[in-house]
């Protein structure tokens, strides 16, 4: 029986990605790196540990490393995060979730200060019992570490949660830590990108008018 839905934030609650992306290009062009966004934009979703190498080779724990995701994270909060809006209907989903008795945890690349801000901008703020974050984890997605955080914070096994996320690098964490996920194309991936998820759905709205027939309509914990 599902006890606990596990959801990433950036694609999934918060239509974020394109401004995670751009800011790393601001960020890249500062420093004299010719990055385009084209190259950015399908790694949102993995950390920096991970984007620092695959697009300038990099490490994150070199001095320009930590040099530039510390100015990433000023861009983003200053210059994106004011502007975020939610994907339609996020909140409406949470509140259902939690209506059905169903603990709602977070699992994000995102650090703490910028998660902060997210959940606000998603409306969700309110209503998230746990959150697992980039802190919480050595490695970001699609390793597992931050999946497997928020499981150890939630008190449950892998069989009774599901994790709603919107990225290759989602399913992949969520299925490498023995959880099935919920794909939506909300990130701006397609249904191909997203293989592996058991069901998927264009974004928040379209789960909830198929929420009855759903896995989390199914499993639910009030059944």
């Amino acid at each position: 029986m599902l006890k606990g839905v596990i959801f990433d934030v950036d694609g999934t609650l918060v239509d974020s990605n394109d401004a995670h992306a751009q800011s790393w290009v601001d960020t890249f062009t500062e420093a004299g790196y010719d990055v385009p966004f084209e190259k950015v934009r399908p790694l949102i979703g993995m950390g920096g540990d991970k984007l620092l190498p695959e697009t300038i080779g990099i490490s994150r724990d070199s001095d320009e490393g930590k040099r530039l995701l510390e100015r990433r994270g000023k861009i983003f909060l200053t210059r994106y995060l004011p502007h975020l809006r939610p994907v339609p209907r996020a909140r409406d989903l949470v509140l259902r979730v939690k209506r059905d008795g169903l603990k709602a945890i977070v699992a994000t690349s995102a650090k703490d200060q910028e998660l902060k801000g997210l959940l606000k901008a998603a409306h969700v703020e309110d209503l998230m019992e746990e959150k697992a974050t980039a802190s919480d984890a050595k490695r970001s997605k699609p390793d597992p570490d931050i999946v497997q955080a928020a499981i150890e914070d939630s008190g449950f096994a892998q069989r009774d949660l599901v994790m709603i996320g919107d990225t290759p690098y989602d399913v992949e964490a969520a299925t490498r830590a023995g959880v099935r996920t919920i794909g939506f194309l909300s990130g701006g991936w397609t249904r191909a990108d997203l293989k592996g998820a058991v069901e998927t759905y264009a974004g928040p709205a379209d789960l909830l008018a198929h929420y009855d027939a759903s896995l989390l309509g199914h499993e639910r914990s009030d059944r």
